[in-house]
């Protein structure tokens, strides 16, 4: 009989790093992880809301990707401690901000630094994910898809690190605020829409998100980069009315906001912000987002590389959003 290895069974849990933890997407990332019983370090700065972080399991840590060296010895601190993290999923990032400059600071610089830090203090994770964005690819016209381009190209360019790209299109579920607004929008008999050509879009759930991200880390593939959505393609108008039935909303007035219109109002918006010191969900940056007519992406590769299939179809997620939004009016009653 030949020679057989022995077959190493891990006895211990898996060690993971989520950062931007406090928002929409990572509250989401650190419950499924700790439904696999993982370890799991939650990256918020001490400001951040922990209103989806309750579970005593989880355990915090706020890097400070600002100093270089202090992010070092944070990381050190911890490897020492408890050992390096078997994955990180770098989901921290900006969507909207006063200065239109940091956008870069934070969506590239700080994505560096963290990726830097790790191969400095030897904590190279086996899998780094980094979560970015369809507004990345191929040609960004915003800074934010610019800033997220950037830190891609970076990442690209550490050839012994080993990193998955994923580049979710819209994505929707409880908890996020951009599209509970339209939710309520909806709901008050209101069908706002930008601009006059039909919009090509596509979507992916939170959960279905998720999926992708623990298919990339535990799968051994590296050095790829996916487009995640839920495989299909909708029109706004199709989106319009998958709304209109799950809110049982059979009247609206529509109204169709011409993009100059729309711009100028970006610009108004923009500049009430710089006035309030509160960045708005609405600016130039966004608005050259709002304009794009073309959403659609090709997620074939992560299904035929992942094993990715979509449990929510638009119908599907946007039912559970609308349950999750009449439980809210509930509570605020």
């Amino acid at each position: 009989m030949g020679y057989k290895p022995a077959i190493k069974i891990r006895t211990y849990p898996m060690k993971i790093l989520i950062t931007g933890a406090s928002g929409f997407i990572g509250s989401f990332l650190v419950e499924e992880a700790l439904r696999r019983t993982w370890k799991v370090w939650a990256g918020v700065r001490r400001s951040s809301s922990r209103e989806y972080l309750q579970n005593p399991q989880i355990s915090f840590i706020d890097l400070n990707y600002s100093d270089k060296e202090t992010l070092e010895r944070q990381i050190s601190e911890h490897v020492s401690r408890y050992g390096k993290w078997d994955y990180v999923v770098h989901n921290a990032g900006l969507t909207k901000s006063l200065d239109i400059r940091d956008f870069e600071k934070v969506n590239y610089l700080f994505t560096r630094r963290l990726i830097e830090a790790l191969q400095e203090t030897d904590a190279v994770p086996a899998k780094f994910v980094l979560m970015s964005s369809l507004s990345a690819y191929p040609n960004p016209e915003s800074a934010y898809g610019k800033s997220k381009l950037k830190a891609e190209r970076f990442l690209e360019s550490q050839t012994d690190f080993p990193y998955i790209i994923l580049r979710p299109t819209g994505v929707y579920g409880p908890r996020d605020k951009d599209y509970l607004l339209m939710l309520k929008t909806i709901d008050v008999g209101w069908d706002v829409t930008a601009g006059f050509k039909p919009q090509q879009l596509t979507f992916i759930y939170v959960k279905d998100l998720v999926k992708a991200v623990f298919l990339a880390l535990e799968n051994p593939l590296s050095h790829k980069a996916y487009s995640v959505s839920d495989g299909h393609v909708y029109t706004d108008a199709s989106y319009t009315q998958i709304v209109k039935t799950a809110l049982g909303k059979k009247f609206t007035i529509q109204i169709r906001v011409p993009l100059f219109v729309l711009k100028i109002v970006s610009v108004l918006s923009e500049s009430i912000a710089h006035l309030t010191k509160k960045p708005a969900t609405l600016n130039r940056d966004k608005y050259k987002i709002m304009k794009q007519r073309d959403w659609t992406c090709d997620n074939l590769p992560l299904q035929q590389d992942l094993d990715f299939k979509a449990d929510y179809d638009l119908e599907r997620g946007i039912a559970e959003c609308v349950k999750w939004y009449g439980d809210l009016k509930v509570q605020n009653k």
